[in-house]
């Protein structure tokens, strides 16, 4: 026994000799003062901007004002026990975020903690939030159609992978509708998503995730969640973490599409935290440099080259105008940063006009150049008829005296409003949307009542699926229909309404037709 202990004190005696201490420095600074979501350290003379700090009770910071005498930090968690004299420690590097592919179909928050009660997340890989945009020289141009499976848009307002495209509108318009839409039109389509809500009250959240959820889209999306009572600097931070998420999988070739939701509260969050910090105003109501936190963050979206990959990240930002003034500064400002806009109007919302989009004010300045041959050859006209029919409905209200043509296209107005209304949650197929454009320019729907118009829609829709699989294939191609194809989709589409009958009186008519009606009858012959 003796012999053992002897043994084992000198193993004790040569490793306690042979051990020399590491030395590992570190820079600790101070709180000086605590305010709402923001606190002033001081000591740390070689912090950098941006830069990780790490507060007592597991609490981080960014370095946001980096003063001579003074850092001001922009906090991430519950900072109500912090005070002034606790210890503040450098970490030495940038906020980021874990990437990967086992953050699809997780929860989480911009620092990369999970919220769904699934376990701690396992990555491999972390990326900064901040990280320079692509350089145009790696970029390509958007070349193919992101489909959102909404008729009014990929007609008229068609997105490419890789573009940026604003969403906006008056509060409880059907903003965040149009992106779940396009979220759960992706199923299928090699498409990851990546679902941001910013400062978005916790009941909204939970409802767009059971959404996703019930729907199977949770099985291909990433969310990153920011509620509105987190700390300003966690919704500062969300969209660039999200992008940050979104860019790993570009960068590994893959099509990734983003919704940014939404974009006003990230701009009051950066306004609140530049107050706080007493930054200088700028000349304008919001920070001078609010243009340039969205730019840069939007600026990230892009296509990237072949030899790259071939990889994209397409951007729906989603923002809310008051009273719709889409003038006011924010909205201007996004919009031009943005590749287009896709405008919600309240009127047309109140009319019960579902989806909500003002064709007039809305515009896609990339996704008419990858939109399919299929639907620019039979949406050509559509949209300039549906703006002469937008135009004459205001005087059709007053009772004018309307002549034949213009009542017809009046008429013709209608019936294509009617076919791009749609359900929400129900995406349409390229198929079923290239048969009911191919019956609205060939005025099939004109003879038919208003109030028939949604079951003949469907029928039209429903004939869709006796389309040859070789024209199927046509269509997803780049190729053009021909007029025999055409002439295909036609017959189907005639066989469709033959169940119903040209029944247009005043009994199918809304009032403002009726009165058009009745204004036309009365003219002497």
């Amino acid at each position: 026994m003796k012999s053992m202990f002897d043994e084992l004190f000198s193993g004790l005696a040569q490793a306690r000799q042979s051990f020399e201490p590491a030395l590992t420095p570190r820079e600790v600074g101070v709180i000086t003062s605590v305010a709402t979501g923001i606190a002033k350290v001081s000591g740390l003379p070689g912090v950098g901007y941006e830069e990780l700090l790490k507060f007592p009770g597991d609490i981080y910071g960014i370095a946001f004002n980096v003063d001579e005498n003074e850092i001001g930090a922009v906090l991430l968690g519950d900072y109500w026990h912090l005070q002034a004299g606790d210890e503040v420690e450098r970490l030495g590097h940038v906020v980021d975020v874990p990437v990967g592919e086992n953050l699809i179909g997780r929860i989480i928050n911009p620092i990369g903690e999970p919220l769904d009660g699934k376990g701690k997340l396992v990555v491999s890989e972390r990326l900064p939030v901040e990280r320079p945009s692509p350089a145009i020289m790696d970029r390509a141009a958007v070349s193919v159609p992101l489909q959102t499976g909404i008729k009014v848009i990929d007609a008229l307002i068609p997105v490419g992978r890789g573009q940026r495209e604003l969403i906006l509108g008056d509060r409880q318009t059907g903003k965040t509708a149009i992106a779940l839409d396009t979220i759960l039109n992706q199923r299928g389509k090699n498409v990851l998503c990546v679902y941001c809500a910013i400062g978005q009250r916790a009941s909204g959240v939970a409802k767009v995730i059971a959404t996703l959820r019930e729907q199977g889209a949770l099985e291909y999306t990433v969310v990153v969640v920011t509620e509105g009572n987190d700390p300003p600097g966690l919704a500062y931070l969300a969209p660039y973490a999200a992008t940050s998420i979104a860019e790993h999988f570009m960068e590994k070739g893959r099509d990734v599409l983003i919704v940014y939701d939404d974009l006003t509260h990230h701009a009051r969050a950066y306004r609140e935290l530049s107050l706080l910090l007493r930054r200088p105003p700028g000349r304008e109501a919001f920070p001078g440099d609010i243009f340039y936190i969205h730019s840069r963050l939007l600026e990230r979206a892009t296509h990237l080259s072949a030899e790259l990959g071939g990889g994209s990240l397409t951007a729906l930002p989603i923002i809310e105008t008051e009273a719709q003034d889409i003038s006011a500064y924010i909205p201007t400002n996004l919009i031009s940063i943005t590749d287009g806009q896709i405008y919600l109007s309240p009127a047309l919302f109140e009319l019960g006009v579902l989806p909500a989009v003002d064709v007039g004010k809305s515009v896609s300045r990339v996704g008419g150049k990858a939109q399919r041959a299929a639907y620019r050859g039979v949406t050509v006209d559509l949209k300039l008829a549906y703006a002469q029919f937008e135009e004459l409905e205001a005087f059709a209200r007053f009772g004018a005296r309307l002549d034949d043509n213009t009542l017809k296209i009046i008429e013709h107005g209608r019936r294509i409003r009617a076919c791009l209304m749609q359900p929400e949650f129900a995406p349409v197929s390229m198929a079923e949307q290239i048969t009911v454009l191919v019956a609205l320019t060939a005025d099939l729907f004109d003879d038919i009542s208003l109030a028939h118009m949604p079951a003949a829609e469907q029928a039209v829709r429903d004939a869709a699926i006796n389309i040859p699989d070789q024209l199927v294939e046509r269509l997803e191609s780049s190729e053009k229909l021909s007029k025999e194809n055409k002439a295909v989709i036609l017959q189907l589409a005639r066989q469709a309404l033959d169940d119903f009958q040209s029944d247009v009186d005043l009994t199918g008519l809304d009032w403002t037709e009726k009165a058009s009606k009745q204004t036309h009858s009365s003219e002497p012959s």
